[in-house]
């Protein structure tokens, strides 16, 4: 059975809920371990007043007796601590959609009287139940010694310079910086850059880099369209709000080569395991994993809720009129590092089930030790010739 969760639950509602199917049972997991996930979720600079009130912490349902998962739906609780002060009172109408929202597009679907449930559901407040998805999808993984971490990039027009920094240690350190750049002098700049945005009464955008860990060779399947791996992480993060640009390993740099130059050349080691002399491919080769470290980068737009009004047009007086603030980020950069994790974490923790099958941790983890690997030993090849159609 495949996995899968669903959310719901409004921004200013009483509380975001969400189910997460297909957990096995056998797995440890506490409240504490989801918490630490959705604590992340609310730290970085550039957040809006928002932050400063929702203090997230989770209340699991269902799904989970003694400490460890049955097997069941994992059912998942986080209030609003917002809700009060919406709570029984009337709310100013909302008629006039601001540009780069779901506003004009959701009432148009929908056909509301009222921008405001748009602006409800497709608020990124609904990013909680995610991390809380994926941090049961993360714990799971680390079971098998699979890591997802991740770290900005670039904001704005500040790009950092990485070097020969490993992946493990890019993301000890940005966990050490509120805007979670690994790099501390790039990371300064990209402050400077907020802080003249915050005071421009504007919004900042940037590039945010996943990457995967220990992912064994053979998960995803080229087999059908849908079951490509990039595609599935391709999709999952582009579903976050606001992020509209995905690639894997140096997908754009790779297109301006020639071919020779763009693939990751095999070689032996100890004349026994194949493995790769760089990682332009980004840990996917044909839609399976390849045993690499799998790279997905994101761009992430300036948010669409500006202190400085937009034009726009005001449905109920049917003019042209400026947009009204809504309460948000100034640059939601590196709050969404831990939304994307938990995207890919979900992604991967999925191909993993299908890959070992089974329904309990205590039957999956033998299985896990006898995968095939890209060794001699475990690609015997007979060197005949064969006749595949008769």
């Amino acid at each position: 059975m495949p996995l899968r969760f669903l959310t719901a639950g409004e921004s200013h509602g009483p509380s975001l809920t969400a189910i997460l199917d297909g957990i096995p049972a056998g797995l440890p997991l506490t409240a504490d371990i989801i918490n630490k996930e959705l604590a992340r979720r609310q730290q970085g600079y550039g957040s809006g007043g928002r932050m400063k009130i929702e203090k997230d912490t989770v209340q699991i349902l269902g799904g989970v007796m003694g400490g460890e998962t049955t097997g069941a739906p994992i059912a998942l609780l986080v209030p609003n601590d917002d809700h009060v002060k919406w709570k029984g009172k009337a709310i100013e109408p909302m008629t006039a959609p601001r540009p780069g929202h779901a506003d004009l597009t959701g009432a148009v679907k929908y056909g509301y009287k009222d921008l405001r449930p748009a602006l409800e559901r497709a608020s990124a407040r609904e990013t909680a139940m995610r991390v809380a998805a994926g941090a049961m999808c993360r714990h799971f993984l680390a079971q098998f010694g699979i890591v997802v971490g991740g770290y900005v990039s670039s904001i704005g027009e500040v790009q950092t310079d990485f070097g020969d920094m490993p992946y493990a240690e890019r993301f000890t350190r940005a966990e050490e910086s509120d805007v979670r750049c690994p790099v501390e002098t790039t990371a300064n700049q990209m402050r400077v850059e907020i802080e003249k945005t915050i005071h421009g009464k504007n919004t900042l955008g940037g590039v945010i880099e996943i990457v995967a860990l220990n992912v064994p060779v053979g998960l995803g399947s080229f087999v059908q369209w849908d079951r490509r791996l990039e595609a599935k992480l391709t999709h999952a993060v582009m579903s976050v709000q606001a992020i509209k640009g995905v690639e894997v390993g140096d997908a754009f740099e790779n297109a301006r080569l020639p071919g020779t130059e763009a693939h990751d050349a095999m070689q032996l080691v100890t004349r026994n395991s194949v493995t790769r002399t760089s990682n332009r491919a980004g840990g996917i080769e044909g839609g399976i994993s390849n045993g690499q470290p799998i790279v997905i980068r994101a761009a992430m737009k300036p948010i669409a809720t500006t202190l400085t009004p937009q034009q726009t047009v005001d449905l109920a007086s049917g003019e042209n009129a400026p947009t009204k603030y809504e309460r948000s980020d100034f640059c939601p950069v590196p709050r969404a590092v831990p939304i994307l994790e938990s995207m890919v974490a979900f992604v991967l923790a999925d191909a993993l089930l299908e890959k070992l099958g089974g329904d309990s941790m205590s039957e999956m983890k033998p299985r896990f030790e006898t995968l095939r690997k890209a060794t001699l030993e475990d690609l015997p090849m007979d060197n005949f010739p064969h006749v595949f159609w008769e």
